[in-house]
């Protein structure tokens, strides 16, 4: 096993594709913290991974929830190995209808939340002196623009800029630093991501997941279960010459 040891805390993971990862890491051997809003749903998550799995409350919006939540981990398992930074939202609009809640809750959550998560992972992996993984949640929307998509686009942007900056910095402290880049994952958050094309394009519903899904080279919309594969191998040992890196994990909806 792999992450044989090791303490992982995974942001935004009582569904979706952090539960995957969290599923993925404690078959892999590794204790991961179910770190989610909706305590609730953490629990139940936890409930059903495992043993190896336990809910923390955990808002990345709210500096002190992060606090918490990474002295939680530590007091539960010695210390944090592991930070899968993947808690983050959606919008969608034209450019001349953006509202400025809508930007500073996107900001706050795919940006700050990653940066302040990340910091705060940092330092506790600093501190205890064995280095550590931290990985990032990008997309394929960081690497380009999108026309109804503009701020989610440039958080995602952000994220990959912050990686490459944060594994510069962090690799010293022996802490690697890189993130996945996501294409179009299918899963119940594309209801709501359907339902804003639908609304801005003129779309009957269903019809825009069916034509991304079309448009993937591989043939088919990702799962979360195909983003496991690079999500154990950067946790693991054998990325620890990798650094600052975004690899993309898409079915080749887009060649970086």
């Amino acid at each position: 096993m792999r992450l044989s040891g090791k303490s992982a805390l995974i942001t935004g993971s009582a569904r979706g594709i952090g539960r995957a990862f969290a599923e993925a890491y404690t078959r892999e051997g590794a204790t991961v913290a179910i770190g989610d809003i909706n305590i609730a749903a953490a629990e139940k998550a936890a409930g059903e991974i495992g043993p190896r799995a336990h809910p923390v409350h955990l808002d990345v919006a709210d500096q002190a929830s992060i606090d918490r939540a990474v002295k939680a981990v530590e007091a539960r398992t010695g210390g944090l190995d592991i930070l899968v930074n993947n808690a983050a939202l959606f919008d969608a609009a034209p450019v001349v209808e953006i509202t400025r809640a809508s930007y500073e809750r996107l900001f706050s959550i795919n940006v700050a939340g990653t940066l302040f998560m990340l910091q705060a992972a940092a330092k506790s992996m600093i501190a205890r002196g064995k280095g550590g993984k931290i990985i990032n949640m990008a997309s394929q929307a960081g690497r380009r623009g999108e026309a109804l998509v503009a701020v989610y686009c440039a958080t995602k942007a952000a994220v990959i800029s912050l990686t490459q900056s944060a594994g510069l910095d962090l690799i010293k402290h022996g802490i690697n630093v890189n993130a996945i880049a996501p294409g179009v994952v299918d899963g119940e958050h594309w209801d709501g991501v359907d339902a804003l094309f639908a609304k801005y394009e003129n779309r009957k519903p269903g019809e825009k997941k069916k034509l991304v899904g079309e448009a993937v080279p591989f043939g088919r919309m990702g799962t979360p279960a195909d983003l496991t594969g690079m999500a154990i191998f950067l946790a693991s040992a054998e990325a620890d010459y990798v650094v600052a890196q975004t690899y993309n994990v898409d079915g080749g909806n887009w060649m970086s």
